[in-house]
């Protein structure tokens, strides 16, 4: 093989693995971007559902007070509070399931 023959081989080759290096590295970043895309809606979901339990808390609040202040024997077993209390722990819970499916951090 003459100097010239083996320059372009090498060349060649190193177009080749260059190719399949951005082919693969392409591919890496797609994974990578579904990952973040995924995870950014999995936390919107999220901070969605926190903005839920802050808005169930003020009315429990308020409904407590309005209770509370017109002497109610048991304001715990009032309907209304009730019915608060299980949305409260219906997001509570949806809450958990979406923070379970983090993904799990590589370092």
């Amino acid at each position: 093989m003459t100097f010239w023959e083996k320059i372009q081989k090498d060349v060649k080759r190193s177009i080749e693995e260059g190719i399949a290096a951005l082919r693969e590295g392409g591919t890496t970043v797609s994974k990578k971007i579904e990952l973040l895309t995924e995870e950014g809606k999995r936390r919107y979901k999220i901070h969605t559902l926190h903005m839920k339990v802050k808005d169930e808390f003020e009315r429990l609040g308020g409904q407590l007070y309005d209770l509370v202040t017109k002497k109610a024997k048991d304001p715990l077993s009032n309907r209304k509070i009730t019915s608060i209390i299980s949305r409260i722990r219906r997001l509570e819970n949806q809450i958990t399931r979406l923070e379970r499916k983090a993904p799990k951090r590589k370092g």
